[in-house]
């Protein structure tokens, strides 16, 4: 028995605001060691960016995500700027 490939997966253009949000978790990934953790924040930063999601302080604490050398406010404070600086 052998198993098919994978599906293709469509990416984001790089002027959307996803492909924005997602780029700006991954640069701190130094901090954020498991790619997992990167989707959930990256999602509920773009669904903070549309209006619909909470704070990013709310959202670090939230998400459960594993962090390594930083604490969670300084987290938060961190991509907090990164996205002030998107709009």
């Amino acid at each position: 028995m052998s198993t098919l490939p994978p599906p293709d997966v469509q990416k984001f253009p790089e002027s959307s605001l996803e492909k924005k949000v997602y780029n700006i978790v991954e640069s701190f990934k130094e901090y954020l060691p498991i790619a997992n953790d990167r989707n959930r924040l990256g999602f509920n930063l773009y669904k903070y960016m549309k209006g619909e999601g909470d704070d990013p302080s709310i959202i670090v604490k939230n998400a459960k995500v594993q962090i390594n050398r930083i604490t969670e406010k300084e987290l938060a404070e961190k991509l907090k700027i990164a996205i002030e600086k998107l709009s």
